[in-house]
């Protein structure tokens, strides 16, 4: 389990840019996640940023109530989260796992 000063570390590296409040929730949903708790520190603030960017920004939420499945609701927001990230100064791509 990565501690939390390892996943703001590492979400410092990965968003140079972004805005406390936003560093503060993706780091706390990263600590939080049952799911990353396994995860480095890297790939949990990789995976909680872009989660969080994907449901705090863009109409991906929406898009599932509408009926889209999880597959196509990524595919017409990936645009948003990219121009999100590269705001905050993230240099890694999206993959079409993320």
């Amino acid at each position: 389990m990565a501690k939390r000063s390892d996943v703001e570390m590492a979400l410092r590296r990965l968003a140079p840019r972004i805005p406390p409040h936003e560093f503060a929730a993706a780091v706390d949903h990263a600590v939080d996640s049952p799911g990353l708790n396994v995860a480095t520190a890297e790939t949990a603030a990789w995976l909680s940023l872009v989660a969080y960017v994907r449901h705090t920004f863009t109409d991906y939420d929406e898009l599932l109530r509408e009926g889209y499945d999880q597959e196509s609701a990524r595919h017409f927001v990936t645009d948003e989260i990219a121009a999100t990230l590269a705001g905050w100064g993230v240099r890694r791509r999206l993959s079409p796992q993320d």
